[in-house]
């Protein structure tokens, strides 16, 4: 017998199978997916490779096959239909073969269970435990006597209970287990994340729109007609219930669901709410569990023990043997995109292992991405809308537009409007809740006019430039560059540069305002900790706290009814972020943000401050209407051929030798005019930051309407990249990305 075996070395010369003997010893412990020791190269050595296929037959000359050298002890096997869809991701976004299985491990290595020890009561015969007890007390024994006073209440009780509540110490315990009195039992447990939560119960009753939209998914389910849908509702229309209450379905019919979520911020509510219906056959999978934890509920999920797995992007990848839905909650989102080689898109990505599973796919959003609509419109997905809130007293807010310039100019430099400042006035005397979200997003390096609006924008890609160090406006498409400016060139205006007010910023500025409120900060420097996400979040929703300031975190999918008001500080930011995306995550994040308002029986109100006030984005966000936004969108992306219409790849060349970077992206672009005619080519130019860590980046933009063409070129180039040209760049591959490099 023989092993298919890709080497553990993320190299493009060595990225393809190397054939090994399976030793007869092994056969019977040898499975596809396990991670082994094989002597590699000409002085033999040993390297960790992944048994990607076991045959009988052949493809060498036998007599040069070399052995198998052994199984690695504790590796956790990979599941064949997560190699099959590793070898898609390969395809399909670039890198080598090893780093997309290392991508579909989401638990690397085996970790030793927890033991669970309890302490039992030894003795039947209850007449004779209560005349030891009499003898205990009689001879002063205390500890002995309390433990068994104990036992003789509860027959059974927990080992860590018995020595710290009732300070029994090892020894004593010890004792008494050599004489009969009491049994230690001890047994394997999991390392439960959510063990601590308590179930509330569930007797949410579905409305009309919601039964509707569960009765058609599920008779395409029950059909064995697996598809992929999208599922468009408003904020607080209830697609969580959806959700639910078709995993709820397939869980009687034994399939099993994953459900994404962008950031661990939004677990807590989440987890809670499949909780109170799930209980225990739901848990958790994300980067700030314990090794112990991870390896846990990837032994439950493999184990039929759980019906649901919650997490950001790694959770696509648990190894649930009978799958039958995968949701991608809020799939607008950006952090659904890999950032390292492989950059799989976690919604195309589950698309695929769908169709290897024979498991639906539901996206769901209020704001859907440009790619999904785009996709609906075409047939490829089907659509399914929510255009009421759930609650029947809950009502979509009243939307506000507060134009900055015409602060500045009424003499408020202050980042609180006046009209945003009345309204929090009136919210703290009513007791009511407040949140104030400032848009980070795109912060970095745009040139915006505060007495106008404009930013300064390329001329040649509509996005705006990027200001680098030496006094350069830089475009990150094309490499168009101007000198800074001191003065607006559209209005003359001196009150022109960069944003720099942050959420500490803006705490100081509100607790000198409003001194008499409670305040709560939610970003990255106070949620570094565990359960810092939890601990905010639960005293925000417990009424601790009258106002929470954050950035993205804070207006994705929570639910406060308390919050009656939100305040969106700085809502074009966004709009000059150097990006052709720019405009649709504008409208996104303004419309979920305005959607944390009014989520209870008190009416909710938004503040929209802008120096753009009658941007489409802006406009049609105040007015929570999508369809005018998509149309709007999409004509501009027809006009720039940006994707969802076209395709994009971005090609990232970088070197610690700045002429090896130049003269790899010049090669690049040679081969590509010469092989590649009928592709767009923008570049190369510098990246967006040109130098990192005395590391030169360069990039490439190839655009078409054919997401193959893409594939093929990006093939042609791997192909000749691996001749060894230059031994120093590094190349990477990003098809229709999401951030810039």
């Amino acid at each position: 017998m023989y092993a298919d075996i890709i080497i553990d070395i993320s190299h493009e010369k060595l990225d393809r199978v190397f054939q090994y003997r399976i030793p007869e010893e092994m056969l019977a412990h040898l499975v596809i997916g396990m991670q082994v020791q094989v002597p590699f190269g000409g002085g033999n050595t040993l390297r960790t490779g992944y048994v990607v296929d076991i045959s009988e037959r052949a493809d060498y000359d036998v007599n040069k096959i070399k052995n198998i050298a052994g199984i690695v002890e504790n590796s956790v096997p990979i599941e064949s239909q997560l190699i099959a869809l590793a070898a898609w991701m390969r395809r399909n976004y670039g890198g080598t073969m090893n780093q997309a299985l290392k991508t579909v491990i989401p638990v690397k290595r085996k970790e030793q269970l927890k033991k669970k020890r309890t302490v039992m009561l030894a003795l039947t015969d209850m007449a004779e435990a209560k005349s030891l007890l009499a003898e205990l007390e009689r001879k002063h024994r205390t500890a002995r006597a309390r433990l068994l006073a104990a036992l003789l209440e509860n027959p059974c009780i927990d080992y860590e209970v018995v020595t710290h509540k009732l300070n029994i110490t090892a020894a004593v315990l010890r004792g008494m287990e050599e004489q009969g009195v009491i049994r230690i039992v001890s047994e394997d447990c999991y390392r439960n994340p959510v063990s601590h939560l308590t179930k509330q119960g569930y007797d949410i009753i579905l409305n009309e729109q919601q039964q509707a939209v569960v009765d058609a998914i599920d008779a395409d389910f029950q059909a064995g007609q697996y598809d992929n849908y999208l599922l468009q509702g408003v904020t607080g229309s209830g697609k969580t219930e959806v959700y639910m209450e078709l995993i709820a379905r397939a869980a009687k019919k034994g399939r099993s669901s994953i459900v994404l979520i962008p950031e661990i911020a939004l677990t807590f509510q989440t987890v809670m709410r499949f909780y109170n219906r799930f209980g225990d056959r739901v848990s958790i999978l994300h980067s700030r569990l314990s090794q112990g934890e991870r390896y846990d509920q990837f032994l439950r999920a493999k184990n039929g023990e759980l019906d649901v797995m919650i997490g950001p992007r790694s959770a696509l990848f648990t190894p649930f043997s009978n799958l039958g839905y995968m949701i991608i909650d809020e799939e607008h989102e950006s952090s659904y995109k890999s950032e390292t080689v492989p950059r799989y898109h976690a919604r195309e990505t589950a698309i695929a292992r769908g169709r290897m599973a024979g498991a639906s796919v539901i996206l769901g959003s209020a704001t859907p991405s440009m790619e999904s609509s785009y996709r609906a419109q075409k047939g490829l997905l089907k659509r399914f809308y929510l255009t009421n809130r759930a609650k029947d007293e809950s009502r979509l807010p009243s939307c506000y537009v507060t134009d900055l310039r015409e602060e500045l100019r009424s003499g408020n430099r202050s980042i609180l409007s006046r009209q945003l400042q009345e309204l929090m006035e009136d919210r703290l005397k009513r007791q009511e809740q407040i949140m104030l979200f400032l848009n980070r997003r795109g912060m970095a390096g745009f040139v915006s006019c505060r007495e106008c609006g404009e930013a300064v924008k390329c001329p040649h890609c509509d996005v705006s430039l990027s200001l680098h160090t030496g006094g350069k406006l830089k475009c990150h498409y094309c490499g168009y560059e101007m000198p800074q400016v001191t003065r607006c060139p559209f209005c003359g205006s001196k009150y022109i540069g960069g944003f720099r007010a942050g959420t500490q910023k803006i705490e100081e500025i509100v607790r000198q305002r409003f001194p008499g409120a409670r305040v709560l900060r939610m970003d990255q420097d106070s949620t570094r900790t565990k359960d810092s996400y939890e601990k905010i979040l639960s005293a925000f929703a417990n009424e601790e706290a009258d106002i929470l300031i954050g950035t993205q975190m804070i207006v994705k999918g929570h639910d406060f009814p308390k919050v009656t008001l939100v305040g969106i500080l700085a809502a074009d930011l966004s709009l000059h972020a150097s990006d052709y995306r720019a405009a649709e995550r504008t409208f996104q994040l303004l419309t979920q943000a305005a959607g944390r308002a009014g989520r209870g029986a008190r009416a909710g109100e938004v503040v929209i401050q802008t120096y753009q006030p009658d941007h489409y984005a802006v406009q049609t966000a105040k007015d929570q209407d999508y369809e005018r936004f998509y149309e709007q969108e999409l004509a501009y992306r027809e006009m720039m051929c940006y994707p969802p219409v076209w395709n994009l790849l971005m090609i990232a060349v970088s070197s610690p030798k700045e002429q090896e970077a130049d003269a790899c992206s010049l090669g690049i672009g040679q081969w590509l005019q010469k092989n590649q005619p009928l592709l767009r080519i923008i570049g190369p130019t510098e990246a967006s930051i040109a130098k990192v860590n005395d590391i030169y980046r360069r990039v490439i933009y190839l655009k078409s309407e054919s997401y193959e063409m893409l594939v093929q070129a990006k093939d042609g180039l791997e192909k000749m990249l691996s001749q060894g040209l230059w031994r120093q760049t590094n190349v990477q591959f990003d098809f229709n990305p999401m951030n810039g490099f």
